[in-house]
């Protein structure tokens, strides 16, 4: 048996062993540590557990498995769903219930309180978050999901440790070897050069990109926050020892790996140190670490950037990178979409997301734990004469409930009045004009609303890829604004959107007396059809229908057979997409025949029409 299992090994190491090997040369130059990289993936492979070798053995037989139209994701901070990764497993029936069957867990490694961004400053890789439970605790629950049919994703946080991570306090107590796994400097020469040329990531509330330590008497490099060091991944211990961290994850059960601010990590003097070509090279190595040693997991990289940056990281067909990659331009093209009212900026971005191959995978989402940016094509608007600064004034002030006749209630994060480059915080619900409608018990405005947060799901629903729900947002869940209250949270507005999880609400949600019943009822409609219809296969031809009409957004889905027009009204009065199809359609949600020409949409709603070949 053990014969066996070493010859599984061999035959997946021989499979990419020249490529690993030449790779591993081109970036470090060292035998040694490559040998040792080796035998870190043998380790980990060799503790692997029998259920989880069995999984990637059916993953490698079937190794579209997370793709097609079957998986549906939801996103959750675990105390503020259940309190600790115990609560989580007893909620599973919940969440399934949810036609959940994609469950990313936000950050739940050990990080200092005060100091933990969220748990993005991680002090113990090999450590859960004490109040959230044990590294058996996780594995206790993703045994769960995988009996129920569940794949857990987890974030890895690669460009930086905490400060109170073991490295970092060796590095502070003078000792070389550590000192070099960060990127110390003796005076400020060498990061002022990187200054010149390096952006800031969070210019308001941690300016620069270095912070001086006071105890080595030192310069660290610090991308994101003070207290978070930017890893050397030109050391390759560095890569060594954290892709060790990541298999330690993938041997605990989780199914996806997010890889956390990829691009960043890498870096070099008079570059703008994000997507250099060595981050390539070492996801490309981190995809085949993973395709050796734990085939059925998936790598998920988190690249916050415009179209051209992101797509490069699925790699090629022969030698890919990342399974799957964040829609964050779609998602922030669809709140620009929500501000003006105006579907061409979305329509022109669709196109481009439309023509790249159907195996490029995206993850789908309206709301995330993180802020909205406004990194939009500028390019394109200004033949509207729309000017970024004007414009992201417009966009912040109509979705904080500033704008003329707007209901929304966001807020603004990391506000950069030199540059007008402020961020936007919310929840969906409150984003789309929940909260006035409650406060003024104003039930034409709450209809309203729930209408609206409907067709931004089931326009969410309509495009290819993996839609993800936030947790909370399966209820219509609004901001939490208790967060000003508490010292630990209240410089960040993020948390104005990481709030609990109100139970009492979720026990209405068969409800259709209360808006959380409203709103689960039809989101689990929305959510059965997709499931149900092939015609939602990430393997469609998809493309924008022209409704002649600025207001109404149009997509066709076509898949073996099936075809769907998808009309989507952006207005705040009822509209008509002036289309001319001639196929005999039928509603998707009503079930009853409706024609494809000049159709009517209500205000803020939207239409599925069906029509299948025979």
């Amino acid at each position: 048996m053990a014969a066996k299992k070493e010859l599984k090994f061999k035959d997946r190491l021989n499979k990419h062993y020249d490529e690993l090997k030449y790779l591993y040369d081109e970036l470090f130059h060292d035998e040694q540590a490559f040998d040792h990289f080796c035998k870190i993936l043998y380790e980990y492979y060799d503790q692997r557990s029998s259920m989880l070798k069995k999984l990637d053995e059916t993953r490698e037989n079937n190794p579209d498995w997370y793709q097609g139209h079957e998986l549906l994701g939801m996103l959750m901070y675990t105390n503020a769903f259940a309190g600790n990764l115990k609560g989580v497993k007893k909620h599973l029936d919940y969440i399934q219930e949810c036609g959940v069957n994609y469950l990313h867990l936000m950050p739940l490694l050990e990080s200092p309180e005060g100091k933990s961004d969220g748990g993005y400053a991680v002090s113990d890789f090999r450590k859960v978050q004490p109040a959230l439970g044990t590294m058996d605790d996780l594995l206790d629950l993703t045994n769960e999901c995988h009996k129920k049919g569940l794949s857990v994703c987890l974030d890895f946080v690669m460009n930086h440790t905490s400060e109170d991570h073991e490295w970092a306090k060796r590095a502070r107590n003078g000792e070389k070897e550590y000192q070099d796994r960060y990127f110390f400097y003796d005076n400020w020469d060498i990061p002022q050069e990187y200054e010149k040329t390096v952006p800031q990531v969070f210019p308001q509330t941690a300016p620069g990109n270095f912070t001086w330590n006071e105890e080595t008497q030192k310069v660290v490099m610090t991308t994101f926050y003070p207290y978070q060091w930017d890893l050397n991944y030109a050391n390759p211990i560095v890569f060594n020892d954290m892709t060790a961290n990541m298999l330690n994850l993938c041997n605990h059960g989780i199914d996806i790996i997010r890889l956390d601010a990829v691009p960043y990590i890498w870096k070099e003097l008079k570059t703008t140190c994000r997507n250099l070509p060595q981050v390539h090279t070492l996801v490309r190595i981190m995809r085949m670490a993973s395709e050796i040693v734990c085939p059925g997991t998936l790598l998920l990289g988190e690249v916050v950037m415009e179209p051209s940056k992101v797509v490069p990281y699925f790699g090629t067909v022969e030698k890919p990178e990342c399974h799957m990659l964040y829609n964050v331009t779609t998602m922030a093209s669809t709140w620009h979409t929500v501000a003006t009212r105006d579907v061409r900026l979305l329509k022109h971005q669709l196109e481009t997301v439309f023509a790249l191959p159907n195996q490029y995978t995206f993850l789908n989402y309206l709301r995330c734990h993180d802020d909205i940016g406004w990194g939009l094509e500028y390019d394109y608007l200004k033949q509207f004469d729309i000017e970024e600064v004007a414009h992201k004034k417009y966009l912040n002030d109509y979705l904080t409930g500033k704008g003329y006749g707007s209901d929304a209630r966001g807020e603004l994060y990391n506000d950069d009045p030199k540059l007008g480059d402020a961020r936007l915080v919310g929840m969906t619900a409150s984003l789309v004009g929940m909260e006035p409608a409650i406060e003024e018990n104003d039930k034409t405005k709450l209809q309203r609303a729930l209408n609206y947060d409907i067709m931004l799901h089931a326009f969410l629903y309509t495009q290819s890829g993996i839609p993800v729900l936030y947790s909370g947002d399966e209820i219509g869940q609004i901001n939490d604004w208790s967060y000003h209250d508490d010292p630990l949270k209240n410089d960040d507005s993020r948390y104005l959107h990481r709030g609990d999880l109100i139970w009492e609400d979720v026990e209405k949600r068969h409800d259709l007396n209360t808006r959380q019943g409203k709103f689960y009822t039809a989101l689990s409609k929305l959510t059965q059809i997709r499931s149900k219809y092939k015609v939602f296969d990430s393997n469609a031809d998809t493309w924008i229908v022209e409704t002649y009409n600025d207001h109404i957004l149009g997509i066709g889905r076509y898949y073996e057979g099936q075809k769907l027009i998808a009309l989507f009204n952006f207005s705040e009065n009822d509209e008509t997409a002036w289309i001319n199809e001639d196929e005999d359609y039928i509603d998707l949600l009503t079930k009853q025949p409706r024609e494809a020409k000049a159709v009517g949409i209500p205000a803020q709603s939207f239409a599925w029409l069906y029509y299948e070949f025979h």
